[in-house]
C-alpha cells in the first residue's frame, strides 16, 4: 500500500555542551516512502554517524507494517562552521615546538596546515552529539503519519474492491438464467435431430423411444453445463470478501486466498460455457478478478 511521511526536527546544543554556543545546531529529518508489495521489504538510507540506529528503526517498522516496499531516508545537517573552538595557546605552542623538533630530524616534512592544527589541537568540535534518541522519536512520528496515509489509501482501496465485488455479483446474476434457457434450446435441438433421424429410417424404432433418448441426452447436457454450484460458491466468496473489508484488520492473506477461489470458479464457468454470452460473462469476471487481485496484494 502506498504512503508517504516526513518529519524534521532542529536541535541546538547548549553553551555548557560546547564552546560554540547554541548556534551549533543540527537539523534531523526522517522520510518514509511506501509502495505496493506483497511482502515487507525495508531499505534504509542513513548517515554513517546514525547507522547504529538501523536495528531499532527496523524493529519499529516491522512492529507496525506487514506489507509494502518501504524506504527510510534520514538526513542530518549540522552547522559545521559554528562548531569550531579556538585552540588553547599552550596547545599551539606545543604543536609549534613539536613541528620544529620534527623538522630538525626530518627537514623534508611538510608544514602543518590550519586544518591539521585544528584537528590535532582539538579545535574541531568532536563532542559527537548523539542523535539516536531524537531520531527514534522522529521515526515513531513518521511511522504514525505513514500509517494514517496508508489508512486513507486503504479506505479508497476498500471502496474500489466493493465496487468490483458488486460488478461480479451483477455478472453472476446475468449467468443464472442462461443455463435453463440453454438446456431448453439443446433439448429442442436434440428432439429435432431425432425427428429428422426417424424420418430417414424405416420406422423400426419407436418415436417414443427416440423422444426418451432425446430427453436423456438433454438431461446429460444440462448436468454438464450446470453452473449453479459455481455461481453459489462465487457468491459465497464475494460475501466473505465484503465481510472482511467491513471488519478491517489484517485481511490481506485471506483476501488473497479468496481471490484465487474466485478465479477458479470463473475458469470453471468458462469451461462449461456453451454460448457466446456465457463466455463473455466468464471473461468479464476474470478481468474484474484480476483487477481485484492486483490491489488485494497491497492490503495488509
Amino acid at each position: 500500500m502506498t504512503g508517504y511521511a516526513t518529519v524534521q526536527s532542529s536541535t541546538a546544543r547548549t553553551a555548557s555542551e560546547t564552546e560554540a554556543g547554541p548556534d551549533a545546531s543540527a537539523r534531523l529529518g526522517v522520510e518514509i516512502r511506501s509502495v505496493n508489495s506483497r511482502f515487507l521489504d525495508l531499505a534504509f538510507r542513513l548517515p554513517d554517524e546514525l547507522r547504529q540506529v538501523e536495528p531499532a528503526l527496523r524493529e519499529a517498522l516491522t512492529g507496525k507494517l506487514k506489507r509494502g516496499k518501504v524506504e527510510v531516508r534520514v538526513s542530518l545537517e549540522s552547522n559545521a562552521g559554528n562548531t569550531l573552538r579556538t585552540p588553547a595557546a599552550a596547545t599551539l605552542q606545543r604543536l609549534g615546538a613539536l613541528e620544529d623538533t620534527i623538522k630538525t630530524w626530518l627537514p623534508q616534512a611538510q608544514t602543518l596546515s590550519i586544518a591539521d592544527v585544528l584537528r590535532l589541537a582539538g579545535g574541531e568540535d568532536k563532542s559527537a552529539q548523539d542523535h539516536s534518541a531524537e531520531l527514534l522519536k522522529l521515526a515513531k512520528k513518521a511511522i504514525k503519519d505513514l500509517l494514517a496515509a496508508r489508512e486513507r489509501e486503504g479506505a479508497r482501496l476498500a471502496q474500489m474492491l466493493l465496487d468490483r465485488s458488486a460488478q461480479l455479483r451483477a455478472l453472476a446474476a446475468l449467468a443464472v438464467p442462461l443455463v435453463p434457457k440453454l438446456v431448453e434450446q439443446q433439448k429442442a435441438r436434440f428432439t429435432e435431430r431425432w425427428k429428422e433421424a426417424m424420418a430417414l429410417t424405416d420406422g423400426s424404432t419407436l418415436p417414443e423411444a427416440a423422444q426418451d433418448r432425446a430427453l436423456l441426452e438433454a438431461t446429460s447436457f444440462a448436468i454438464r453445463i450446470d453452473v449453479a454450484e459455481e455461481i453459489t460458491r462465487l457468491t459465497s466468496h464475494l460475501d466473505e470478501i465484503d465481510r472482511l473489508l467491513a471488519s478491517g484488520g489484517e485481511v490481506g492473506k485471506r483476501l488473497d486466498f479468496l481471490i484465487q477461489e474466485l478465479h477458479r470458479e470463473a475458469n470453471t464457468l468458462g469451461s462449461k460455457s456453451t454460448s457466446l454470452e456465457l463466455t463473455h460473462i466468464s471473461v468479464d469476471m476474470k478481468v474484474l478478478i484480476e483487477q481485484i487481485r492486483e490491489q488485494v496484494q497491497n492490503i495488509e
